[in-house]
């Protein structure tokens, strides 16, 4: 909680849509937080549900705003406007900070003055907080530059901390490209030079229910593309961001085929294979077979269960098969 005689190191975001049921734990486990001053702003973005009353009960110990609905994007923007602190923390209203997260990332920007934002674990937990997994990115990704960002997407809002003048540096979330505005906000920061490191620990639970975005299907695959599509038509772009193009175009058209496979959109997840095979580094069927051992490792990593024979017995798969052997066959014309 914020020390009112002095001004606070850390301002906690939390931009909220009628999500009464889990605000209060969201609060709560910001207002939790120890050795460190920081401050909670919740910018109330046209809530029609409880929302209102349930936050009413915590008076002045959090700033409350609210506004006509215009989106996470412009709710967040509001909430960096408004904030006091050096450092920006955000959390999403179904999510919950766990103990010592805050005071933890000051920690490292105190040691690392040259850094803009400070990232860290996350455990996904279901629609009534039970654990499912911890996800640990740094293992796989233990650097954290443009590459990397662009590359393999390692980006929750909830997990990260950023120093307030890099934000404002870049005029803050794009609300053109919801709900794959924060992605493109780190693209822009990594782009401008915003330097980056991990807290490897897991700090944050991230709520999995079916209106939270992972499940927004064709909504974010469609935004992502959008923000791909913006990031690369830059110009002055660096070279070796240009040299990236064709296998980040690639991979992301895969894994958001996979996306929106894993989210019900066969049809769709045709669309998108279709949409990487210009950009293939393979040959034909090793393309294919790429990405099938593709689709069963993303299940792997999320720990769920992919029976391969069901999607490549599947109509849209054999149709997707029939579309390759055509094109194939045209290109040896």
């Amino acid at each position: 909680m914020i020390n009112i005689a002095t001004k606070p190191r850390v301002s906690t975001v939390i931009p909220a849509y009628n999500c009464d049921q889990y605000i209060q734990q969201a609060v709560d486990s910001v207002l939790a937080q120890t050795d460190v001053d920081h401050e909670v702003i919740v910018i109330d973005d046209g809530s029609s549900d409880r929302t209102p009353e349930v936050l009413a009960e915590y008076g002045d110990r959090i700033i409350y705003v609210p506004q006509a609905n215009q989106g996470v994007a412009a709710a967040r923007n509001n909430g960096i406007e408004l904030a006091n602190g050096e450092f920006i923390a955000f959390l999403d209203a179904d999510d919950y900070f766990l103990p010592n997260k805050l005071a933890a990332q000051v920690a490292i920007f105190d040691t690392q003055t040259s850094l803009g934002i400070v990232h860290s674990g996350w455990q996904r937990v279901d629609a009534e907080g039970n654990k499912q997994m911890d996800i640990r990115p740094w293992k796989n990704y233990p650097e954290l530059n443009l590459e990397a960002w662009l590359r393999w997407k390692p980006v929750l809002p909830s997990a990260m901390m950023f120093r307030r003048e890099w934000l404002q540096a870049v005029n803050g979330f794009d609300p053109r490209f919801p709900p794959a505005e924060d992605v493109d906000l780190i693209w822009r920061l990594a782009l401008k030079g915003c330097s980056a490191t991990w807290l490897r620990r897991v700090t944050v639970c991230y709520r999995q229910h079916e209106a939270s975005a992972m499940f927004k299907g064709l909504p974010q695959a469609r935004s992502l593309s959008k923000v791909l599509d913006n990031f690369f038509s830059q110009p002055n772009l660096p070279e070796s961001a240009q040299l990236l193009e064709d296998h980040i175009r690639y991979s992301t058209m895969l894994w958001l085929a996979w996306y929106l496979h894993s989210t019900g959109h066969y049809v769709e997840m045709v669309e998108y294979l279709q949409k990487s095979w210009q950009y293939r580094p393979f040959m034909s069927m090793e393309t294919v077979v790429n990405w099938t051992e593709s689709f069963t490792q993303f299940y792997r990593d999320l720990q769920r269960d992919f029976n391969i024979a069901d999607l490549t017995n599947s109509p849209e798969w054999q149709k997707l098969i029939n579309w390759v052997i055509s094109e194939t066959i045209a290109m040896t014309r």
